[in-house]
């Protein structure tokens, strides 16, 4: 099988591993409807940039578990700071998905992508830029943040024109 059709046969994976994320997160709806949110501004982010499929790929399996550490961090320290949140998610993770039959290399990924989606700087790839932007403006909205905070977050850390264009339009910013 040749890399692109392995590449889109990891795409039937996302079903399950949503279901999966859901059976982590059972019985917390707003940890739940946050992933599924924040997957789907990070899926439309992706394409819009015209993302590669294994670039698309990464990015929609680190949206569905960027999470998966405040549970963990929890329960160890009691805190769900996004440091714990980092530090706690990629092993989860990386059992889910090689549970799941998700290829190494994604798993190494998307992995590097948990462990790092709080970290603003070094962001090295459309998929982490789409990540972070999309995880930012679920929480701006989740947080009933400010306008400022909103101008904010649009002039340090969004980079894309998909997700400038989403945040202003969802904020009502000109």
């Amino acid at each position: 099988m040749e890399a692109n059709q392995k590449i889109e046969a990891q795409f039937a994976l996302l079903e399950p591993l949503m279901d999966a994320m859901v059976e982590f997160d059972a019985g917390d709806p707003k940890r739940i409807q946050h992933f599924v949110k924040v997957h789907a501004f990070t899926r439309r982010i992706a394409i819009g940039e015209g993302a590669d499929p294994a670039t698309l790929l990464t990015a929609e399996t680190a949206s569905l578990v960027h999470d998966i550490g405040i549970k963990p961090a929890e329960q160890k320290y009691g805190s769900c700071s996004g440091k714990l949140q980092e530090q706690e998610g990629p092993a989860p993770a990386r059992q889910m998905l090689q549970q799941l039959g998700f290829a190494p290399c994604v798993i190494d990924r998307v992995c590097y992508l948990v462990g790092h989606h709080h970290t603003y700087t070094s962001i090295d790839g459309l998929d982490y830029q789409a990540l972070v932007e999309a995880d930012f403006m679920v929480n701006l909205y989740e947080d009933g943040v400010s306008q400022h905070a909103v101008e904010h977050a649009l002039e340090h850390v969004f980079r894309t024109q998909t997700g400038t264009r989403l945040c202003r339009t969802m904020f009502g910013i000109e």
